[in-house]
């Protein structure tokens, strides 16, 4: 995996921030979207009945800037059990960590956005305390998400195109569309190069110098006609612009949230997933060699198939919506 995507790392004139023009190489964004994750498997490994989301949000920056991190896209976010999707958020203060406390078998949601070097990722953790049946579902029936997405932005359909076939695909699993609560309905965001500061001031969580690369972004796709927002709406009625994507999918069912978030290297001619030795991905990768010994052993033949959220009862609460 790393040899063939090294040889796809020289990315030329790709994208259209000064940032993004001068990439000769994606080690730095794969180094810091590996350490985000290691971040959020860490805090996850030490998370126990009663500890709040504050607590876990609070970890998390801890644990990063032990490992370096001196600046943020956005501050790590904590989501327990039917925050996971997002029920009953209305504002965008819901979003940020509360005093709910972790119970047995509760989901949980953890997301970070750090800037390393010069360098930034944004990931989402999806996990529970203890087995819970509905979210690791939820999470196998994301894998079809990955999937379509790739395959469809090398395809180069319109990005609102591919976010309103990610829609029906999740509706015909059963599940809510829980991304659509996010801040512009985004599935998607752009990522670049940030300047590290030692010290950068933040505005409602989110890092100063990311979010001015970010304006900076919206204020040469405005003038070109696309958008670093990947959102429902007409500013996304473009085909993939090339650049480095931050995607994250999210369904929920029944209280019960689930989504990943990584780095999509987009191209001119293609697209690909900038890491596949991420949890998700390797979570996907053991449940395949699972089936395959089950086979083996029985002499039976088995599909990969996944189940519709629909049949099960073992979330809580009521669903959080059906997209639009």
């Amino acid at each position: 995996m790393s040899g063939a995507v090294e040889e796809r790392d020289g990315l030329g004139g790709i994208g259209g921030s000064d940032g993004i023009d001068r990439f000769d190489g994606l080690d730095g964004f794969r180094e810091v979207q590996r350490l985000a994750y290691a971040c959020a498997e860490a805090v996850a490994a030490q998370l126990r009945p009663g500890t709040t989301e504050r607590e876990a949000a609070r970890a998390m920056r801890v644990w990063a800037r032990e490992h370096g991190v001196r600046d943020w896209f956005h501050l790590p976010f904590a989501w327990f059990g039917d925050r996971t999707a997002f029920t009953g958020f209305k504002v965008p203060l819901q979003f940020f960590p509360t005093g709910r406390r972790l119970e047995p078998g509760m989901p949980f949601i953890l997301d970070l956005a750090p800037v390393y070097g010069d360098c930034t990722a944004d990931i989402g953790y999806s996990g529970s305390l203890g087995p819970n049946p509905l979210q690791e579902r939820l999470m196998a029936d994301l894998r079809e998400h990955r999937e379509l997405i790739l395959r469809e932005v090398r395809e180069r359909r319109p990005l609102r195109t591919i976010y309103e076939d990610v829609d029906r695909l999740m509706v015909r699993q059963g599940y809510a569309n829980r991304h659509r609560a996010y801040p512009f309905g985004v599935i998607a965001h752009k990522v670049d190069r940030v300047t590290e500061r030692r010290w950068s001031p933040r505005i409602a969580g989110f890092g100063a110098q990311s979010l001015k690369g970010l304006a900076s972004d919206a204020l040469h796709g405005h003038r070109d006609g696309w958008s670093p927002l990947w959102s429902p709406y007409r500013m996304s009625d473009h085909p993939p612009y090339p650049g480095l994507w931050a995607v994250e999918p999210h369904v929920g069912f029944r209280g019960t949230g689930a989504k990943f978030e990584e780095i999509l290297v987009v191209t001119e001619t293609d697209a690909y997933w900038l890491d596949d030795d991420l949890p998700h991905v390797r979570r996907w990768h053991e449940t395949d060699a699972d089936r395959t010994r089950t086979a083996s052993m029985t002499g039976t033949s088995m599909g990969p198939g996944t189940a519709a959220g629909a049949s099960t009862g073992t979330g809580t609460g009521s669903d959080t919506g059906a997209a639009a």
